[in-house]
């Protein structure tokens, strides 16, 4: 991988991060276009710390809030019952709960399921069949769902769930976002309150994804095949962070408007693309690479 390759997938990351069309399938898709090969796992966790950064940036008050509230509540300035401990009565404390439910499912699958993740389930062909059946299912959610729930509304069951809704993102085609908004329009929240809450969310399961694949890429970056080195891939960071700033304002204000009909149409359309570039010979699925390997 070269500087400007490394360039137009740090575009990438940061164009499809926060949208619900899966940013690691189109890396997937996209890297192998360029380059002949998949980028790996490593690559796409590291560089999606860019886009996370970029989230922090953006949310820094909601984060600071929830940090501040959160840490104030469990050592008893609200109180010295386990109740007010755990954050009754302070929505900002609660919220920080929520994040901590909500990011369970992915860390626990995320670790459990690693050697999957980063093998069979990056096979094109398992990417275009959910591409195409989260395409389909979120453009029915979307459109059947009532808008009736902000952030406030949010319980720990809820939470679960849009982690659960987070943890299918483990498979490169679903996309992170795609999952947590999906389940959270299927719960009644408003699109925006879905995005927000699916960016929050993101951030601990991504940044501790990313490093752990950091300090794992510098222990075996040697031996890696698929990583494509340091240089390469900070300069993808760094694209992601820069452009994914700029996504995420304009994002916000799409959804406050319109509906995800646009992504839903995107999704399915972009696995029947890939689909014939699969069967023509084009694209070929990670086994096939990794045998060529």
């Amino acid at each position: 991988m070269n500087f400007f390759q490394a360039i137009i997938l740090g575009l990438v990351q940061a164009l499809t991060e926060y949208l619900p069309v899966s940013s690691s399938a189109h890396i997937r898709i996209i890297g192998d276009l360029m380059l002949g090969a998949d980028p790996g796992a490593a690559f796409t966790a590291i560089i999606q710390i860019g886009t996370e950064l970029a989230v922090i940036l953006y949310f820094r008050r909601d984060i600071i809030n929830i940090l501040s509230h959160w840490f104030a509540c469990l050592f008893g300035r609200n109180g010295k019952d386990w109740k007010s401990r755990m954050g009754r009565g302070d929505k900002w404390a609660t919220l920080g709960w929520n994040v901590i439910v909500g990011s369970i499912p992915i860390v626990i699958l995320g670790f459990t399921l690693q050697n999957i993740i980063e093998t069979t389930l990056r096979n094109l062909w398992i990417t275009v069949t959910v591409l195409f059946l989260f395409g389909v299912l979120l453009w029915i959610v979307d459109a059947r769902a009532r808008q009736i729930k902000t952030m406030d509304d949010m319980t720990n069951r809820d939470a679960f769930l849009f982690g659960l809704g987070q943890s299918l993102a483990l498979i490169p085609g679903v996309s992170r976002s795609g999952g947590t908004i999906t389940v959270g329009r299927a719960l009644g929240y408003t699109r925006e309150a879905a995005v927000r809450l699916s960016f929050l969310m993101a951030i601990p399961a991504v940044v501790g994804s990313g490093l752990l694949e950091a300090i794992k890429a510098v222990k075996d970056y040697k031996t890696d095949a698929m990583f494509p080195g340091w240089g390469p891939t900070i300069v993808a960071a760094i694209v992601s962070f820069f452009v994914g700033y700029i996504v995420i304002i304009g994002f916000l204000k799409f959804v406050s408007t319109f509906s995800y009909k646009a992504f839903a149409i995107y999704r399915i359309g972009l696995a029947v693309v890939v689909a014939i570039l699969l069967l023509t010979g084009a694209l070929v699925p990670f086994e096939a690479i990794s045998a060529a390997a």
